[in-house]
């Protein structure tokens, strides 16, 4: 069972190999084909502004998923999660929503969105959609009527409160994007909350009402045929009715680029309500099969928040947090720690892991000096293929692609030109998709016309049709990755023991159910470590990233970002 990621024949292997140990799983207890879909699955990400554009506008639409699917589908993951193609006058580029239950014209219609889950269903994909419950765009036919007067039907649909004596906000809560959270309303004579932009008034939780709406638009959805919910900032879905003042922030080695950083929010979100809300979601969805849901949730301290959302079967299916998505580097200790924070237990929820998204700058570029990248990548997406819990991939992260260089003239982002340039910002993570390596345009085969966002020209020699060409690329190394795990329960199922390996970049761990196992071994630097063992492991290697030739067995010395799985 010599297989490895760095031959043309170790797709043919690997996924030769994937089928025999299915089978005996089969033959023994089926894990695989007893627990849910959604179990250890892995899902990919799709940004669909920036996917493909079918139309030539320079925006990418919802066609343009349905026809590339097909590289979807060959990469080997489960789903497809899309974020928001709604209504939106797009201040903050679809999750400023105007209309839950429409599709905005740029990315196409109703239609075209059933002709895409037909298509991914057909080619044997879930697709799970975002649900933005905190707040809605202020050109939502619901905060226009609320704004109007203090006594129509859906006044208290939003959140709003009068001013101080001396006419300044309620509180001194700050928004996520700069300044205060609260915007002065002359029509009502009122300020209306706000945690991300001011035309994204927070919508008010509190109000049964409004949660009999947002669960209206979940049935919408799931009648139409989606597989589940992907729920954007949930734990900014509440607030304390009293207005309570945040407290400072304890700043000790940080620097804060924004007013929302210095404020620990106690009182702005994460109120102890939202997990009976989160009940009611769970229960609308129960009604249907085969659901999933993941909650995202930020914060400096978020795991007990990810615990109570997901606890038992009443709530969430998953959580993932920032704990990856925003991390400098990718510390062995840190990872360990996030990953022993979820230990099985009877009534404990089951983590989601994201190494790069929309919202945070690519992680090869965080992780790795631009030398090391293409190692860097390989190696990243091996240590993600192999940790116990759900595992999203971004669009571009199966080619490596690294933060996109966005001049600020071209900037979309408001967070960005805001901070800029204090901070990279979300536009060099959102840059087109590149899918032809000599296209003649600048676009690189994203679109006919001129992209929303300029394509990074470094990013051309990693398109798509390059690295299908090359049984050495890193989207190939991806994809015998992701089949392997795709039938490996102790992968997809199983728990995870760590071992010690001697060295601060080093990592390594051990997969074990029903009486399988795996052992896991990592270096997450960029020099060669040997491997200092209380005990020699056995196991022949099943894939490996970074030693250029077949290790066969556990080697002696583990290469700079390279990694190996033993069987």
């Amino acid at each position: 069972m010599q297989i490895k990621v760095e031959t043309s024949t170790a797709t043919a292997s690997i996924r030769g190999q994937a089928k025999t140990t299915s089978d005996q799983t089969r033959g023994q207890t089926c894990p695989l084909a007893d627990s849910p879909w959604w179990k250890g699955a892995a899902i990919y990400q799709v940004y669909p502004r920036s996917f493909f554009d079918s139309n030539g506008d320079g925006i990418g639409d919802l066609p343009g998923i349905t026809r590339n699917l097909d590289h979807i589908a060959s990469l080997g993951v489960d789903g497809v999660w899309l974020s928001p193609f709604f209504t939106s006058p797009m201040n903050d580029y679809g999750y400023d929503v105007a209309d839950y239950c429409d599709v905005d014209p740029i990315f196409g219609t109703l239609s075209d969105f059933d002709d895409l889950l037909a298509r991914a269903h057909g080619l044997g994909l879930k697709v799970i959609i975002d649900q933005v419950y905190s707040h809605t765009s202020d050109a939502h036919t619901w905060f226009q009527t609320s704004r109007q007067s203090r006594d129509n039907p859906q006044a208290d649909w939003y959140v709003w409160a009068d001013a101080k004596a001396d006419g300044s906000p309620p509180s001194n809560w700050q928004s996520v994007f700069g300044g205060a959270a609260w915007t002065w309303d002359s029509r009502r004579g009122q300020y209306y909350l706000h945690n991300f932009l001011t035309s994204q008034p927070d919508l008010n939780l509190h109000n049964p009402e409004v949660q009999d709406a947002l669960l209206a638009v979940a049935r919408f959805w799931l009648d139409r045929g989606v597989d589940g919910f992907r729920l954007d900032a949930i734990n900014f879905a509440m607030h304390d009715p009293a207005l309570t003042d945040n407290p400072p922030a304890d700043l000790r080695g940080r620097q804060p680029t924004r007013p929302f950083d210095f404020q620990e929010h106690r009182h702005n979100q994460s109120h102890a309500d939202i997990p009976s809300f989160l009940e009611r979601v769970r229960g609308v969805m129960d009604q249907y099969d085969a659901i999933f849901s993941v909650a995202e949730i930020g914060g400096p301290e978020p795991l007990g928040e990810m615990k109570a959302f997901t606890a038992d079967d009443r709530h969430l299916h998953s959580a993932y947090s920032f704990d990856f998505l925003y991390a400098e580097e990718l510390c062995p200790k840190a990872a360990k720690n996030s990953l022993l924070a979820w230990h099985d237990r009877a009534g404990e929820g089951w983590p989601s892991w994201a190494f790069s998204n929309h919202d945070a700058p690519r992680a090869v570029s965080r992780w790795a000096a631009p030398e090391h990248r293409a190692a860097a990548a390989a190696c990243y997406a091996l240590f993600l293929c192999a940790l116990r819990g759900n595992i999203f991939i971004y669009q571009g992260e199966e080619l490596g692609l690294p933060q996109a260089h966005v001049a600020f003239e071209d900037l979309k982002d408001p967070e960005a030109i805001k901070n800029w340039p204090l901070t990279l910002g979300r536009d060099g993570a959102r840059t087109p998709m590149v899918w032809q390596a000599d296209a003649s345009d600048a676009a690189f085969g994203f679109s006919s016309g001129i992209p929303w966002l300029p394509v990074d020209p470094a990013h051309g020699p990693l398109a798509v049709d390059a690295q299908a060409a090359d049984p050495q690329s890193i989207m190939n190394h991806v994809r015998q990755m992701l089949a392997f795990r795709r039938t490996s329960a102790p992968l997809r199922l199983g728990d995870i023991h760590f071992i010690d390996l001697g060295h601060d970049d080093l990592v390594g761990f051990t997969r074990h159910y029903a009486g399988d196992h795996l052992t896991c071994l990592f270096n997450l630097g960029s020099k060669p470590q040997p491997l200092v063992l209380a005990e020699t492991l056995d196991g022949t290697a099943v894939l490996s990233t970074g030693f250029g030739t077949n290790p066969g067995a556990c080697p002696k010395i583990l290469p700079d970002y390279g990694g190996i799985i033993l069987c």
